[in-house]
């Protein structure tokens, strides 16, 4: 088989060493790629959202199948172009089409979807420009802390958690009024919020059937002790302890199965990913937020549990017999340890090169933010590598983890050397 990868982060990394390993691979080409992709397949200079392109190249190598990575060329449509055009509409995409991925695209609609599908949710009202002086309204009636939602993307910074009534009235007048998150708070959903711990899990489905991947939980905040900003992620664990068969017994009855047969009873088709986001509060499940695709930095912890074939699921989902495939995951823990740039999430430099990767040997690097400059490899990004480690208990993968990340260096390095520790 011949497999195109969109997309260039660590994510997509892990997509690109797990395929790697697959008997049945006959050659892997990333669009765009980074510097470390290329150890698995060949890097190919496209955008993510240039389909022109993508479908050219696609018939160009004879492209066997398509995995998207990233949300933003799902949600502008990149499965309904392929079903568009009559030479490449037998060219299986793995993620869905653009209607299904308004459950990332749209919280709004996710919202509305939950809602309709009695999935457990925060409590929430949505509002625009026309309804702003109700919004304010509304506040003053709701408890605190609250949450302030854009509806759209917005590159993972669309979500405040507002202390005050004060800060909640100024917050939301800037996202309505101001477009403080540009077109992605056009609409803002004003959500109850929730007190519990965040974990994600993971499904594959080919929109009958499903398969529940490993579980897995993330960490947002810059800082050690989850303090300072919000980032794209600064580390992942998997499994999460405290998902235990009871709790993700709860999970699949009262969210992933009716999620699934919501997603039908709508009349939407869905082949591909979808990554809940779960509060766990005092034992039940409650869905934070839907996205359309795998996580990152959670991708890279999950990813390397799987010990059987995934491209042999991808074509499950592809051929829509997923429910005849079966996969192993290993009981070992993975932590995941994100370098990031100096700065960062802030301001940040580019451009730093980076070395002492090959003196990391008990540890898997997924490159993301990385890229080749005058032969050198170089950062490219916010969050440039995560290092994954597997070891029979979660201590020892957080020692071999963050003993690894600090083998590799370049100027301004800084990563977290708490991941998981809250856990233990």
């Amino acid at each position: 088989m011949k497999i195109l990868i969109i997309g260039s982060g660590g994510r997509e990394s892990a997509f690109a060493y797990t395929l790697s390993k697959s008997p049945r691979l006959d050659q892997l080409f990333i669009a765009p790629g980074n510097a470390g992709t290329g150890a698995y397949g060949e890097n190919v200079n496209i955008k993510v959202t240039d389909f022109e392109a993508i479908a050219s190249f696609v018939l160009e190598k004879d492209i066997t199948m398509v995995v998207v990575g990233p949300e933003e060329p799902l949600v502008k449509g990149i499965h309904d172009y392929f079903l568009n055009r009559d030479d490449i509409k037998h060219i299986p995409v793995i993620g869905p089409q653009q209607e299904g991925a308004q459950l990332e695209g749209s919280k709004d609609f996710s919202k509305q979807f939950m809602d309709r599908h009695g999935i457990p949710t925060a409590a929430s009202r949505s509002f625009d420009a026309a309804s702003l002086d109700e919004g304010l309204l509304y506040l003053e009636g709701q408890k605190l802390p609250i949450v302030l939602k854009a509806d759209g993307l917005a590159a993972g910074k669309g979500v405040l958690i507002c202390e005050t009534l004060e800060d909640a009235k100024a917050e939301l007048k800037a996202m309505i009024a101001e477009a403080k998150f540009g077109d992605a708070s056009r609409v803002v959903v004003v959500e109850e919020f929730l007190k519990g711990i965040e974990l994600s899990v993971f499904v594959l489905t080919d929109g009958n059937s499903y398969k529940v991947l490993p579980s897995a939980k993330d960490y947002k905040r810059i800082g050690e002790g989850d303090t300072g900003l919000n980032t794209g992620g600064m580390g992942s664990i998997s499994p999460v302890p405290f998902a235990d068969d009871i709790f993700l017994n709860k999970v699949e009855e009262r969210i992933i199965k009716p999620t699934v047969e919501g997603l039908k009873k709508d009349g939407i088709p869905y082949k591909g990913f979808i990554f809940i986001g779960l509060m766990n509060v005092g034992g039940d499940p409650y869905v934070i937020e839907y996205n359309v695709r795998m996580g990152d930095p959670e991708t890279e912890s999950v990813l390397p549990r799987i010990e059987s074939d995934l491209l042999d699921l991808l074509e499950g989902v592809a051929q829509g017999n997923l429910e005849q495939r079966s996969f192993t995951v290993s009981p070992k823990t993975a932590v995941t340890v994100m370098l990031v740039a100096g700065g960062y999430p802030g301001a940040y430099e580019s451009s730093k090169e980076i070395t002492n990767i090959e003196n990391v040997k008990e540890s898997l690097v997924f490159h993301a933010g990385t890229k080749e400059q005058d032969g050198k490899v170089v950062t490219a990004g916010g969050r440039v590598i995560a290092v994954t480690t597997l070891q029979n208990t979660l201590f020892e993968a957080l020692q071999q983890a963050t003993a690894d990340a600090g083998r590799i260096y370049f100027e301004g390095k800084y990563f977290r050397r708490d991941i998981g520790f809250d856990l233990i």
